[in-house]
């Protein structure tokens, strides 16, 4: 099947954090494969970087890429990922 947007087998799918509590002034902008963050304090570029990183992990241990999963399952590996 083919997607409005083109051949299924060619989607992406990219995970974007922005932090909006930086008062230091300092820009950090982190990249991987399939995701960006950008902003935030050290603190919050930390915990969005380390939920990236095991959202990442757990998908691998599927035998899935981010384009694979259906928001339901994306969104209850967030919250097994998200640090306490």
């Amino acid at each position: 099947m083919v997607s409005p947007r083109g051949d299924m087998n060619n989607r992406k799918a990219m995970m974007l954090g922005m932090g909006l509590d930086n008062k230091d002034g300092h820009k950090r902008i982190t990249k991987g494969e399939n995701f960006v963050i950008a902003g935030g304090s050290e603190e919050t570029h930390d915990r969005m970087a380390e939920t990236v990183i095991k959202v990442n992990e757990k998908l691998s241990k599927r035998g899935k890429r981010l384009e694979e999963c259906s928001a339901k399952e994306f969104s209850d590996i967030v919250q097994e990922s998200t640090p306490k």
